[in-house]
This record gives C-alpha cells, structure tokens and sequence, in this order.
C-alpha cells in the first residue's frame, strides 16, 4: 500500500524537483520511518487515511529514540514533502502534516578563517610536489567561490571561463549559477593544468574534471576534508575545519564587506534569503556603523 506511494513520491522528486540521489534516498527514508512506526503501533492506516494525531504520535516517537532537533526538523520537512505530492497528485483533499510543527533548532554557526589563516594554510603546502599545487588551486577555488565541497569535485574545465572571470557551477537540483572567481584563483588553476593535470591519465567520464586525483579519478569529498583538516592542524589552527568552512568564510567576508545580502545569495546559490542570512553575524559596532550610515533618520 504504501511502496506505490513511495515509488511515486520518488518519481516526482527525480523529475519534477530534479534532486540528487543524496536528496532522494533521504526524503525516502524520513517517510519510510513513518511507516516503521505505524507497524510497530499496528496502525494499518494508508498514508490517504492518516491524520494529524497520528504523525504527531510519531513525532513523539522520534524524539523519546534520541534523535537530535535539526534530525527531527528534517524527517518532519520530508513528511511535508511527501503529502505535499499526494495533494499535487490529487490523493488527498487536506494534507494532515500541514500543522505540523517542528523542534525549534538553534543555528549554530560554523567557524570561520580569515584570510591569513587561509594564507597560513597554504603555507604548509609543498608547492614542488604536484598534490601540494592540486591542494592550493582546490583552496583558492572554493574560498574564491564559495563553493560546496560537490561543486568543487564536479567543476569542469569547460565550465571556467578565463578571460570573463566566471564559473559555471551545477549546484545542488542540478541548478546551474555563474560565479565570479578570482584572478588568483585563475592562476594557480592553470599552473595546476599545466605541471599537474596534464600529466595524469584521465579515468572514463573525467576528461572534462578539474581535480583529480594521482589514478586520474575525481577527488572524493572526504579527501578534501582531511586535506584541508591537516594543512589547519599544520598551522596551529583550532577551528573545527570542513570544506565548509571556506565556504562560510566567503560568504561572511562579503556580507562584512558591505556586500548585497542578495548578490552573496545568488554566488551561494541559495534558494531562500533566508539560509543565507546565517552569514549575517556581524558585530554590533558593524551594524551600528550601517545604521548611521544608511538610515534616513541617523
């Protein structure tokens, strides 16, 4: 009863929201802990029958297993999802999940480097080897873009365009954006192409990748992880580092700057303004500062 359902919610998530598989699997799963439940309980209700009583059960049941805020928050906006195509597919007349509230999560903000730690980082790199100039053009690539560690395993060299100081980058749903890159990030991307890249093998399907690793394969995202999780302990850095990181640190550096919070959306490729206002934490002599400033009573 309800795996026609599923395979139809996973149909429309292919091909109408045009999802990763990453994405998918998980939509899939917070509805498939539903339906773990409603065995457990011997509720033999179709996912058409259920009512708000009874995802609430379930939300208690997820939150007495120990599951964090933000998991609950996350299988709860799959729900949604899932009746939100049942209503688009005319199933149901109501979704029950509609008044469905989720835990209040609190957004932790990651930290964040600065260009001399960033400088520092780069420092520890061996530029005479040829991974050490892979690793610099890697940093300077996604501190200059803001890139998501997947952007930056999948980036192609078709994509980068020299002379107007673009990339061209498949975000997350396959959405394709334009982002400015650096005149120094150019540089060491091609002196990276031509003393690294260009002698290596590339493997079937990776011709056209600008990273790859020593076998001429794509880098994995946990590669460029550790990388960047050694260069910051190899220059006394005690910050919980991730390829995110250099991606906060982008965004945070505009918005300080005086940036559009519009524009730093748009290079994110965030969806809502309102996932990029996490980059907003200024300090209150900067806020200060742009009230006088731009404020028609200051």
């Amino acid at each position: 009863m309800w795996q026609a359902y599923l395979k139809g919610f996973k149909v429309y998530l292919q091909l109408e929201r045009s999802l990763s598989g990453n994405s998918i699997d998980a939509y899939i799963h917070d509805v498939e802990l539903l339906v773990q439940h409603l065995a457990i309980e011997e509720n033999k209700k179709s996912p058409t029958d259920l009512k708000l009583a009874d995802l609430r059960k379930f939300i208690e049941y997820i939150n007495t297993i120990g599951l964090a805020a933000t998991s609950q928050a996350r299988i709860i906006s799959g729900i949604k999802a899932f009746y939100k195509y049942l209503l688009m597919e005319d199933e149901i007349k109501q979704s029950p999940a509609e008044l469905l509230e989720a835990p209040r999560t609190s957004r932790k903000l990651p930290d964040v480097l600065d260009v001399h730690e960033i400088d520092a980082m780069v420092e520890q790199l061996n530029l005479n080897k040829p991974e050490g100039i892979r690793n610099k053009a890697i940093i300077e690539t996604m501190f200059s873009c803001g890139l998501r560690v997947s952007e930056t395993t999948e980036l192609k060299i078709s994509n980068i365009s020299v002379n107007e100081l673009y990339v061209k980058v498949t975000g997350k749903g396959n959405k394709e954006r334009l982002v400015p890159i650096s005149q120094t990030a150019l540089n060491i991307i091609e002196l990276y192409k031509a003393e690294v890249r260009n002698h290596l093998e590339p493997k079937p399907g990776c011709n056209d990748i600008l990273f790859l690793n020593r076998n001429g394969g794509k880098l994995s995202r946990v590669m460029i992880f550790y990388i960047l999780k050694d260069l910051a302990r190899a220059a006394g850095i005690n910050k919980n580092i991730s390829p995110h990181t250099l991606r906060h640190s982008f965004a945070t550096s505009l918005v300080e700057a005086g940036a559009d919070l519009r524009a730093v959306q748009q290079m994110l490729g965030h969806e809502s303004i309102t996932t990029t206002e996490i980059y907003t934490h200024l300090d209150r002599e900067y806020l200060r500062d742009m009230v006088l400033q731009f404020h028609p009573r200051r």
